[in-house]
């Protein structure tokens, strides 16, 4: 199910209304648990084992760390986590991948090879939540929280529906705490979710699948377009997927907060950024902070002198590639990033002006190309084309796409000064309704026909 459906709509009103109903905290959080399995199987049921898995063995392994007093063998029930869930992202995500990537760069060398391929549909959500609950083993190791002892509350954490399939990914130390206590209905936002959720659906409904249908046209055929063509298809991308995957946060922290849920923030206006460094602080930051914590750091982070810190940000940004995706179309993506960052520490690249912006926005559209395209080759057609280098087409664009373009940055601009959140909050209520409600009835001629998934629902 998508935020955008009617469907998930009538999903969402029977799991809030059945929620804030029952009496009891237990009661609710089972309802909960029903409600996000439900939610989940509505795209398939038979990968509801693997969530199963990660959170039974993650919760023992919590009772288990807490339990031991030996080094070597609270490592050991560390390793387990480590194995069975990264064992999973490897066998659905990734084995195809390294298997067909080994017998290429075999043929390369002139040695036949073949090996069998699994053909694994890829189980939605799965980077998310394997991240998620190996968070809370590796804090439970090293003593940053204490294991839960409800093993309904950890199920709960770990699939709970608004965040499951897209993130963010939120911490176990910041939700757990939350489901101690009984959610009172009394203290929901409502103010600032409900136009938050309006706000997310715009994005998605609105933007993010409008403009997909010029960008999708421009990377299936970029030869056929001219250098300002396929500069408008990268430009209107990269608005798609900045609104797509922040429209689905905005509405999964908004509906978090209807049944009395706090979420992270995961997105800061990032094309605003004047650095590579600072848009790393904007974008996706449930799962930049992730790595920082449980792989930079502990690799050295920036302790060990220039070299190994460098070296520590590309491995990153390595990682970060592929978790995306079993392609080195997104390990190069990653890459790039790591390399930028590199150059930025190495000369110490502040980017405290427009000309930073710029840079940041060149770098990263760049770097999209990568992301969205189906393979190398056409990654670097298509980059080429970009100054002129290979074929031209003569296929041309609306102009008006240059106008909604040019519209999305000034508005991209004024919410980042918070304008509107605050004349949100000041308005009486009656006039927030009446102004909620024209919203939404403008909002809805704009929204594309034809459903898109979200475009991280297949990380």
């Amino acid at each position: 199910m998508i935020f955008t459906e009617f469907r998930f709509l009538v999903f969402f009103i029977i799991a809030f209304g059945i929620y804030w109903i029952l009496p009891r905290n237990g009661v609710r959080k089972l309802w909960m648990l029903v409600s996000s399995y439900a939610f989940y199987a509505g795209w398939r049921w038979d990968f509801l084992g693997l969530i199963a898995i990660s959170t039974l063995v993650d919760y023992v392994v919590g009772l288990m760390l807490d339990r031991e007093q030996s080094t070597g063998r609270r490592r050991g029930w560390l390793i387990l986590s480590l194995v069975v869930n990264l064992g999973m992202l490897a066998i659905y995500k990734y084995y195809d991948f390294f298997v067909t990537s080994g017998i290429e760069f075999l043929g390369s060398l002139g040695i036949e090879a073949s090996a069998s391929t699994l053909g694994f549909v890829i189980p939605l959500g799965i980077s998310f939540f394997t991240f998620q609950t190996l968070s809370y083993t590796i804090d439970v190791y090293r003593g940053n929280m204490k294991p839960v002892r409800s093993l309904l509350d950890f199920a709960v954490f770990v699939a709970f529906f608004p965040q499951l399939v897209a993130g963010p990914i939120v911490r176990a130390s910041a939700f757990l705490p939350q489901l101690v206590s009984k959610r009172k209905f009394s203290e929901i936002t409502w103010r600032a979710s409900t136009a938050l959720f309006l706000f997310g659906y715009i994005k998605k409904a609105c933007i993010a699948d409008n403009v997909a249908s010029v960008a999708d046209q421009v990377f299936a055929n970029p030869d056929g377009f001219g250098v300002l063509g396929k500069w408008l298809g990268l430009s209107l991308y990269s608005v798609q997927i900045y609104c797509d995957f922040s429209g689905y946060t905005d509405m999964a922290i908004a509906m978090a907060a209807f049944f009395g849920y706090q979420l992270t923030v995961n997105f800061n206006f990032p094309y605003l950024a004047r650095s590579i460094t600072e848009f790393w602080r904007r974008w996706h930051i449930s799962l930049s902070t992730w790595f920082r914590d449980y792989l930079y750091i502990p690799l050295g982070g920036n302790r060990a002198g220039a070299f190994k810190t460098y070296r520590n940000l590309l491995i990153v940004f390595f990682l970060c590639g592929l978790w995306h995706g079993a392609s080195w179309n997104f390990v190069i993506w990653g890459l790039l990033h790591g390399l930028f960052l590199v150059m930025e520490r190495a000369f110490k690249f502040r980017g405290n002006s427009a000309v930073g912006t710029l840079y940041t926005l060149f770098v990263v559209m760049l770097a999209w190309v990568f992301f969205r395209s189906p393979d190398l080759p056409s990654a670097l057609s298509f980059t080429g084309g970009l100054f002129g280098i290979g074929e031209a087409g003569t296929k041309v664009i609306a102009t008006h796409w240059w106008g909604i373009l040019g519209g999305f940055v000034v508005v991209h601009v004024f919410m980042s000064r918070g304008v509107l959140e605050r004349a949100i909050e000041r308005m009486p209520s009656a006039l927030y309704s009446i102004a909620y409600g024209a919203a939404w009835a403008l909002a809805f001629p704009w929204a594309a026909v034809d459903y898109q998934p979200f475009i991280y629902f297949q990380f």
